[in-house]
């Protein structure tokens, strides 16, 4: 077997060892074993594909884990994996137990802060450079955040206080021109402008030779020549926002020409005070189908199963294309995720009437309170984990004001590979308990479609969940039609116990319904909730009033979560009853594959089984035939 010199790459001191044609070979080696790797584990590609350079460059001058660099978001961290000796792992990556797919305090010393979010990297660099200082302790810190991340709010707070104090900081601006979909808004064409300014360019030229000679001449002359060479930049081009902020500004340079790349860290770990070196890669550099798609292989793509039933997230789209042909006042906002949210159709349908507001879902909600309070019907389509940047001004600007406002929560649930930082399981939690707000989660995707179409005639804030996950092959009626508001459906009847099911844990009760029946002799009711809130209390308080167990079962969080509603509403009517939830314990649940988790979870048809018996155990109702057969 061929000895590669990524085999020789055990940690980031290895490359310190190798020459300047050895590290570009180093990074075909990185490129061709990320294509092989991720093609058969999936994965994040196109980003990490652009970032190989950058990394090697990053850990080629600097020295983790002594010096911390912080990668926003970690869609970009499979090369800095790689390099921090966890290239053996990638096999097991975003498999249950195996190599988590984003950044993870745990799992590295090389990793000194996780994310799986965007727009954190400055504000927890900003932390640890103060922390650094306040302990008198001497290292680099390095925020490499890319452009997408960069329209993030949060991102520009941090650079804000950080240009305030003035501490040590670095910033890298990894700018590929895109973040899951093209990027969008005031900060993506600024950004543009300095990267086709032919002047910047021949300027720039110039500068990249000088720097590139610099280390042949004094110190004081190389501080002259800094000092003319950023005043004669600025005869080219205004002050740029950056060093508006107080940072001082280096660039553009090309993100995978380690000849620039390596002697300009070099210059920059000199440097004092907040700066920010902004650097041009190419997304999904290096693998031609990933560099000529429209949205540069975010992820691998993922192999079509055949005869499968179309997606949740599909069958969303479609339903508010047919909406908003029949209504137009419907309007669809979403943050960052047009493609991930199925609406890229939409837009081309709708063009004026699509939103794309970038990395900013404080600003989306809002954004959709101001169209429904002067009128509009807007969908603010978003993933349940990055719903939480944005709940106080979901209740602020929208509940208070009780604007409708169609909150459609995806990846609602558990979503697998992602792990703990995109797990939908908190937003019943945190929702339910906002006066004004309704909540619903269909069965099945036909009944999404009819509970979207329910949400948009309701004069209120309703949020509708679904999962990250293909439906269950259900035919899709027609017309559109209104559900009966806040009434579950019971779906099936029995005599011994009920069990209150939410969304896919549906089809997971019915086939446990089943098999109490054929192995237990337990008969089960199966109740459809469909509606967290308002809660059907007249078919949930007839059902205790038998006074058979209940058993709740919900893909969310037990704190708070529909279980804990249903179980407040029978405290409050004084109906006392056995009664058993089932849901997501109190812990953050790590990656893996979506039906791997629920089963360790139990949430699926064999959970729903043990804890159906368990309950009528410990409240005395087991029949006699269970007696005899045992669990």
């Amino acid at each position: 077997m061929l000895t590669t010199l990524l085999d020789s790459i055990h940690d980031p001191k290895d490359l310190k060892k190798l020459s300047e044609s050895q590290l570009v070979t180093l990074a075909q080696e990185i490129r061709d074993f990320l294509v092989t790797s991720i093609s058969r584990t999936g994965g994040h590609f196109g980003a990490n594909m652009g970032v190989v350079e950058l990394t090697i460059a990053l850990h080629r001058v600097f020295d983790s884990p002594r010096d911390k660099i912080i990668w926003d978001v970690g869609h970009q961290g499979y090369v800095h994996k790689i390099l921090t000796g966890r290239k053996d792992m990638f096999p097991t990556l975003r498999k249950l137990g195996g190599l988590a797919g984003f950044l993870k305090r745990s799992e590295s010393e090389h990793d000194p802060f996780g994310a799986g979010h965007s727009s954190t990297s400055i504000s927890a660099a900003l932390g640890m450079a103060v922390a650094r200082d306040l302990r008198n302790e001497d290292y680099h810190v390095i925020a490499v955040i890319g452009d997408g991340a960069l329209t993030g709010g949060m991102a520009m707070e941090a650079m804000n206080h950080a240009g305030d104090l003035g501490t040590d900081l670095i910033v890298i601006l990894n700018d590929n021109e895109m973040s899951i979909s093209n990027n969008v808004g005031a900060v993506s064409k600024y950004l543009t402008r300095l990267r086709s300014d032919p002047n910047y360019a021949r300027a720039k030229q110039d500068i990249d030779h000088l720097l590139r000679h610099l280390s042949n001449v004094g110190q004081k002359v190389t501080k002259v020549l800094d000092r003319a060479m950023e005043a004669a930049r600025h005869m080219i081009l205004p002050i740029t926002p950056f060093e508006g902020f107080g940072f001082k500004y280096i660039g553009p340079i090309d993100g995978h020409d380690l000849r620039q790349l390596i002697p300009v860290l070099e210059r920059v770990k000199e440097l004092k005070g907040p700066i920010l070196l902004h650097v041009l890669t190419q997304k999904g550099k290096g693998y031609p189908q990933a560099e000529n798609s429209e949205d540069k292989w975010h992820a691998w793509p993922s192999a079509a199963k055949p005869n499968q039933a179309p997606s949740y997230t599909s069958v969303f789209a479609q339903t508010v294309a047919e909406m908003a042909r029949k209504d137009e006042r419907i309007v669809v906002v979403t943050p960052a995720m047009l493609s991930g949210s199925g609406l890229v159709k939409f837009q081309k349908e709708f063009p004026t009437r699509t939103f794309d507001v970038g990395i900013a879902e404080q600003h989306a909600a809002t954004f959709c309170a101001g169209l429904a309070a002067a009128g509009k019907r807007p969908i603010f389509a978003v993933y349940s984990t990055f719903l939480q940047r944005a709940y106080d001004q979901t209740i602020h600007d929208i509940c208070i004001q009780n604007l409708p406002v169609v909150l459609a929560v995806d990846r609602a649930g558990i979503v697998g590979p992602d792990g703990e930082t995109h797990q939908g399981v908190f937003d019943i939690a945190y929702l339910r308990t906002v006066p004004n707000m309704s909540i619903m989660m269909p069965k099945d995707e036909n009944e999404l479609r009819h509970m979207l179409f329910t949400a948009m005639q309701h004069d209120g804030p309703v949020a509708v969940r679904y999962p990250r996950a293909d439906g269950v092959g259900v035919p899709m009626d027609e017309p559109l039609h209104a559900l009966p508001w806040g009434k579950a459906e019971v779906l099936r009847e029995g005599r011994h116990l009920t069990i209150v099911a939410l969304g896919p844990m549906v089809p997971e009760a019915m086939k446990a319904a089943e098999r109490l029946a054929a192995k237990h002799q337990v008969e089960a009711t199966v109740v459809n909730l469909r509606f967290v809130k308002p809660l059907d209390e007249e078919l949930l308080l007839s059902l205790a009033k038998t006074g058979r167990p209940i058993l709740t079962v919900e893909e969310a969080s037990l704190a708070g979560g529909m279980g804990s509603a249903v179980a407040e509403l029978l405290v409050d009517r004084g109906v006392m009853v056995p009664m058993r939830r089932k849901g997501v314990p109190d812990h953050f649940v790590e990656h893996g594959g979506r039906d791997e988790v629920l089963h360790r979870l139990g949430l699926d048809a064999d959970g729903i089984v043990e804890d159906a018996l368990e309950l009528m155990r410990q409240a005395g109702q087991v029949p006699h035939a269970l007696n005899r057969v045992g669990t």
